[in-house]
């Protein structure tokens, strides 16, 4: 009993010595209050902002399938709600975590993601740390991020409310629109902080530099000085927009639109001058070779991703700001963009499939427009075209990765097969990358095409089973000069722009543009539409030129392709595209069974939530959702 007492004074002394004992510190969270006082928990937080940027571009459901780019191969993923105009506040259809804006519990929602900004500048301004160039970092990163995620909100909604310092409990939270002048203007104010801060500073992969900050703002204020948010210029293009009351929350009212124009030129050509040795083969006096063209775009749009060595890594200078991938983590829509897009032939999804309307605006290598009324062009409508169409597409007969190492021994040529091919006696044999497929018939493309821009060439790498790394490009140094080309076409100077786009097209084995005016403007928007394709800037170009209802709104073409064997032609097995054997006949087909397409003016803006509108009743619906 004596053993039992003295052991019990012993623990009460202790105890008393330290009362504290139990106020420990838990293993696995770090306080707010410790968070700033150390820089490298103060970089892990701002680290945490970037997971705001998701899979970059390459979810499994791609913005292409929102444009006249492609369209998705699967149904009931909500992307037809958008592309048939029913989408509204209680029925928003497919939304990209890069544009999200609501309640719905995803990490990645531009506001929780804003807000984790604002907490980082508040907390970083008063931050213990003593590290002062790395305080300076983080400040500049979190602009950039905060400026990034609201440039998603407002290309998609227009004017939304500015949110610049974290809320408490409690508070009121019922906040109104900002106009759009307000949301620009803010936007910009970040993008130059960024720049400030950032400046000099020496950046890993992925994360933000004064280079990116420069980017985002060209971009931003090419958005500021386009038709969609010039009101006067939209009002006559749109009656929904003309009758909206409050115009203000959708773009400028008033104001000197050859100024903002001018502001945009400027914004793109400080950097271009700042950052001259990232563009990738743009100082050409003429064109390249076909084959060096092609090899060019491969390898920008790898961004030194592959390892294929057919693929020129210096090409990954030209990415400005990307999301990135390693292969320690299985993160898996950058990942496997070849599985969720590729060939069922080889075992992969066929996600997000070019259409016709894209593959016939490729120009032919002679910079003529390619037709269906030209006799020779229709029976070989694949033969002579820009070289980054074979960058780009993959279509009936085009070589690809070794099939045998996924599919077996059927496909020695290793081709393309989206076609129907005679076997004699009226008998006709399906392709093997069509939705009758011998390999795999459910997830086969609609369109008779497969996305190949994005997915790495490397003949070792199985789409369905490796890894690849090709980061996302959210800004690069071509979009920069686009925009200045554009800014300078709007401002009257076609000599500097055909200069810089002629630079473009030279590298891509094209030759010269040499319109003027409308005709050059014309030229200039589908370089764009071919250069940038897929890379989440056409959904937006349209909408932004309000040229959206000839374009977005248009029915989906796919195409059919038949193959009959020619006269005293035999059938031999396997199959391999030959047109010493057969004759192909290529035809295009409107098919609105997966998606009947139409547009509809309301979707120049994207509806707000309803929850967030029953929430914050302070809130106005877009134009045309109420």
């Amino acid at each position: 009993m004596k053993k039992i007492l003295f052991c019990v004074l012993i623990i009460a002394i202790a105890i008393g010595c330290k009362r504290d004992f139990l106020n420990t510190k838990p293993l696995d969270k770090v306080s707010s209050a410790d968070t700033w006082k150390d820089g490298a928990l103060a970089e892990s937080f701002v680290t945490g902002i970037y997971a705001g940027l998701g899979q970059g571009g390459f979810d499994e459901q791609m913005l292409a399938s929102l444009s006249d780019e492609a369209v998705f191969t699967h149904p009931s993923r909500g992307i037809n709600i958008i592309n048939e105009g029913t989408v509204n506040p209680s029925n928003l259809g497919w939304v990209n975590v890069n544009y999200r804006w609501g309640k719905d519990g995803s990490n990645n929602d531009m506001y929780a993601k804003i807000r984790q900004a604002n907490l980082a500048l508040e907390n970083l301004r008063t931050a213990s740390f003593t590290d002062k160039t790395l305080n300076d970092r983080l400040q500049g990163e979190a602009h950039f991020m905060r400026a990034f995620f609201y440039h998603q909100l407002v290309r998609y909604y227009g004017g939304v409310p500015i949110i610049d310092r974290s809320y408490g409990l409690g508070e009121d939270y019922s906040v109104t629109r900002n106009t759009w002048e307000e949301c620009v203007n803010f936007i910009l104010n970040d993008c130059d902080s960024a720049i400030l801060l950032l400046k000099g500073k020496t950046m890993a992969a992925g994360r933000a530099s004064d280079l990116a900050a420069m980017a985002l703002k060209s971009r931003m204020l090419l958005y500021a000085a386009s038709d969609l948010h010039d009101i006067p210029t939209a009002k006559t293009k749109s009656s929904l927009i003309s009758g909206f009351a409050k115009p203000e929350l959708l773009g400028y009212t008033s104001g000197d639109r050859t100024a903002r124009w001018t502001a945009a030129k400027n914004a793109a050509k400080a950097l271009m001058d700042a950052a001259a040795t990232k563009g990738y083969k743009l100082n050409l006096n003429a064109p390249v070779s076909a084959a060096e063209g092609k090899k060019n775009y491969v390898s920008l749009a790898m961004g030194g991703g592959s390892k294929s060595g057919d693929v020129d890594k210096v090409a990954e200078s030209e990415i400005l700001f990307g999301r990135y991938w390693t292969t320690s983590k299985d993160e898996y829509a950058g990942m496997y963009v070849g599985l969720a897009n590729g060939p069922n032939g080889y075992h992969n999804w066929a996600g997000n499939t070019p259409v016709q309307e894209l593959v016939d605006d490729y120009e032919m290598m002679d910079g003529t427009k390619f037709s269906w009324n030209d006799p020779v062009q229709k029976a070989q409508p694949y033969a002579n075209r820009d070289p980054r169409f074979y960058a780009s597409i993959l279509y009936d007969g085009a070589d690809w990765k070794p099939r045998d190492k996924i599919s077996g021994n059927v496909d020695p040529a290793n081709q393309i097969q989206t076609g129907k091919y005679d076997q004699g006696g009226g008998v006709f044999l399906a392709g093997l990358d069509t939705r009758n497929s011998s390999i795999e018939n459910w997830n086969g493309s609609w369109t008779g095409y497969y996305m190949r821009k994005f997915i790495d060439p490397d003949p070792n790498i199985v789409d369905n089973t490796t890894r690849q790394t090709i980061p996302w490009p959210f800004f690069r140094y071509t979009e920069v000069v686009m925009n200045y080309i554009e800014a300078c076409i709007e401002l009257g100077d076609d000599t500097e722009a055909k200069n810089w786009l002629n630079k473009i097209r030279y590298r891509a084995g094209m030759l010269p543009v040499t319109e003027t005016g409308a005709a050059l403007k014309d030229r200039y928007r589908n370089e764009r539409r071919i250069e940038l394709a897929y890379e989440d800037q056409r959904y937006h170009d349209c909408r932004r030129w309000m040229i959206a209802p000839a374009a977005l709104g248009r029915k989906l073409v796919y195409i059919d392709v038949v193959a009959t064997l020619k006269p005293g032609a035999t059938y031999s097995a396997p199959y391999k595209h030959d047109e010493t054997k057969y004759n192909y006949v290529y035809t295009p087909i409107e098919v609105n069974s997966q998606e009947n397409r139409k547009w509809d003016d309301k979707m120049y803006f994207r509806p707000i939530p309803l929850d967030e509108m029953n929430t914050n009743l302070k809130l106005i619906q877009n134009p045309g959702y109420n």
